[in-house]
């Protein structure tokens, strides 16, 4: 048997039995099932290779190249797919953006392939040594590899994107992974480029493959055994990737390989031509994998430092960009997304969360983090008890805590909200954030790359960074509550108004009535005007009683209530409208503490906005459900929709409303008994299709 058939055999034995292994251990994940299938498309692409390899006529040769294009035809798109959707949080979205290249990368290798089956290969020679085939490619041929080497080049540019919007834990998670299919793709763009050098497929080239498909499987192995699982959560910006490493590389490969190709024709032929290549490429594929450890960056920081006399921080750096990166911050999940990031970037440190104390200073809730997902997160949320020691130990110290060395019971609590990812990534640190005498939360920081130990330098530096967060934080609810004082007072002021204004109305209509059976006699006029005046007087009060919301605090009255019961006599009450169809989907639930007459009024509210989407027909859905603690009604209509920039800044506004005769008081007043009650509202809506409120509140 032929060397390179064994080789090819080998890698894909191991290939195949790698798909298996995903299959059976984590099939339900999008990216691991493209995973086992481009893994099995893989071995079957080897195994074809292999049987071309030790075939003994030029005939069998041409039957299992063309097998072994087809399998290459596909390997593009199948390995974009997954690259589009490993490790990313919003993978749906990308895929749905990229849908027309997937296509194409589908469609124009594979119909290429398949149009061309018995055109993509010239002719098959053999070399002196025995078995050693040279394949010719046809215009076809040429054409595939020039797809696959496209291809190849847009699943290491994904790649590189996703490694890029990975911090801390999450990048370590998916570095063997990223290098891996990396490693893989940069051999495929090698060999498709010596087809598009020489039109043909030399020997040497054949066991390339199978050594980069080899090596590739070890790498990803390596990943889960790592990470454990697929699992992973990156979020990319959908933006196109101006700074490419990917494109770099690939330019300056294509350019030192085409002008070697040159000059090996122009000198008559270099039998070391592919040789020299492939010792380019291997380089700058080290090179890549030196520009992701992040061990060697820190020990090329450190070199730096110790013989150019360099301070550990650049203060001046790191000042400039903590400033432009919080200073636009108007949120605190912003602001606590960028520290967290910028945190890990400057202390290396790949685990940095920061968790804020609540308006009540009762708990500590999940803002960001290198590490956790919010799932985790609310997995090793503090109980109120440890919660509250933790905020009391904290008031009043503003310098950093070595949490592994203290052994207090609220230091304890903090490392179970923070679990270490390494056993010798140095201690972990909590860093108070604080401003005018207020602990606003806490930023933990662990898992420091080569275990390197905070200096004191390092603690002066995070108090320092500290004390800037806390100022920042400060400054975010003081805004906050700035604009909502605004905006209330506003809202009064202008209640105060169309109060006053409505209630001289009303007692004045109210007096037309009492002095209208002085004209009683006048049988038309009296009919009019009692209907008229009557229906004016409803009108009035009703505005009366929604603008008197604005004015004063919500009272709730909690008892121990059904939601199904609530649910149905809205419904009751609720006026039919014509031509709308009704669906009921009314679930068994577990009690809630809640005011039924308020949360009524919330449920009521939705469903006569429901019917004003709707217009003259449609359908309205109204259903009841439990999940994870929360019981929650959702009302559903097929109407005109709304916008997302309307939901984000207008639709839970007093005095913010798209009816014509509409004050705009409903959803706020909705949103203020639900939170009242602890809850919170969802809301699911595209212009055209339809809109779907969710109330949820805690079960009792």
């Amino acid at each position: 048997m032929d060397s390179s058939a064994l080789l090819a055999y080998a890698s894909a034995l191991l290939a195949g039995v790698m798909a298996l292994g995903v299959a059976f251990y984590e099939w339900r994940p999008l990216a691991s099932r493209l995973f086992v299938a481009g893994m099995g498309l893989l071995a079957l692409e080897a195994l074809f290779s292999g049987l071309a390899a030790d075939a003994l006529t030029p005939e069998d040769v041409v039957y299992w190249e063309n097998w072994a294009f087809l399998g290459k035809s596909l390997l593009p798109g199948l390995w974009l797919l997954f690259s589009l959707s490993y490790a990313r949080g919003e993978a749906r979205a990308f895929l749905r953006k990229w849908r027309w290249g997937i296509a194409a990368t589908f469609l124009l290798p594979v119909g290429l392939a398949i149009a061309g089956w018995q055109r993509l290969i010239v002719s098959v020679g053999q070399t002196q040594a025995r078995h050693q085939w040279v394949v010719s490619l046809a215009t076809g041929g040429v054409a595939l590899h020039l797809l696959i080497l496209l291809g190849s080049l847009l699943v290491m540019m994904n790649l590189e994107r996703t490694f890029r919007a990975a911090v801390g834990t999450m990048r370590w998670r998916i570095k063997f992974m990223v290098l891996g299919v990396g490693v893989l793709f940069a051999v495929r763009a090698y060999t498709a480029t010596q087809a598009l050098f020489f039109h043909a497929a030399y020997p040497p080239l054949q066991p390339v493959n199978s050594m980069a498909l080899l090596l590739a499987c070890l790498l990803i192995l390596r990943s889960l055994l790592r990470t454990g699982h697929f699992e992973v959560g990156v979020y990319p910006s959908p933006a196109v990737l101006h700074s490419s490493v990917t494109i770099l590389l690939a330019g300056i490969y294509l350019v030192l390989a085409g002008g070697l190709a040159k000059l090996a024709s122009f000198l008559g032929g270099d039998a070391s031509f592919q040789l020299k290549t492939l010792v380019i490429l291997a380089a700058l594929v080290l090179l890549a994998m030196l520009l992701l450890s992040d061990n060697i960056r820190l020990r090329l920081k450190g070199f730096v430092s110790r013989h150019f006399q360099r301070p550990l921080y650049d203060y001046r750096s790191v000042w400039r960009t903590f400033s432009e990166a919080t200073a636009r911050r108007l949120e605190s999940a912003e602001l606590c997304a960028a520290l967290v990031k910028l945190v890990s970037d400057v202390f290396q440190a790949l685990s940095v969360s920061i968790w804020l104390v609540d308006d009540r200073r009762e708990n500590l809730l999940f803002a960001a983090s290198t590490s956790l997902s919010p799932a985790h997160a609310a997995q090793l949320r503090l109980s109120l008890e440890d919660a509250s020691q933790v905020i009391g130990a904290l008031s009043g110290r503003p310098q950093p805590i070595d949490l592994d060395a203290s052994r207090e019971i609220w230091a304890s609590a903090l490392r179970r909200s923070h679990p270490e990812e390494f056993h010798r990534g140095g201690n972990r640190v909590c860093v108070p954030l604080a401003a005018g005498g207020e602990l606003l939360g806490a930023m933990l920081v662990g898992d420091r790359v080569g275990g390197v130990p905070f200096s004191p330098q390092a603690f002066d530096l995070l108090q320092a960074v500290g004390d800037q967060a806390g100022a920042s934080l400060l400054n975010i609810r003081l805004s906050q509550r700035l604009a909502q004082s605004k905006q209330m007072e506003a809202f009064q002021a202008m209640s105060a108004f169309f109060v006053h204004d409505l209630k001289n109305t009303a007692y004045t209509l109210s007096l037309m009535l009492k002095n209208l059976p002085v004209y009683y006699q006048d049988p038309e006029f009296r009919e009019d005007a009692l209907r008229d005046v009557s229906k004016s007087v409803t009108h009035i009060n009703d505005l009366i009683a929604r603008l008197g919301l604005l004015r004063q605090d919500l009272a709730i009255h909690p008892v121990e209530s059904d939601l199904n019961q609530i649910v149905s006599q809205a419904l009751k009450e609720w006026p039919r409208l014509p031509g709308v169809e009704l669906v009921t989907e009314l679930r068994p639930l577990p009690q809630v503490l809640a005011d039924p007459a308020q949360v009524q009024k919330v449920v009521t509210n939705l469903l006569l906005n429901a019917g004003d989407a709707l217009g003259a027909s449609g359908r309205i859905c109204v259903e009841t459900s439990r999940r994870n603690g929360w019981v929650a009604v959702a009302v559903a209509d097929s109407g005109c929709g709304m916008t997302a920039e309307f939901i984000e800044r207008s639709l839970f506004r007093p005095f913010q409303t798209t009816k014509k005769n509409g004050l705009g008081i409903g959803m706020f007043h909705c949103k203020t008994i639900v939170e009242a009650h602890r809850g919170r509202i969802e809301v699911q809506s595209d212009p055209g299709k339809g809109t779907t409120f969710r109330v949820l509140l805690p079960a009792a």
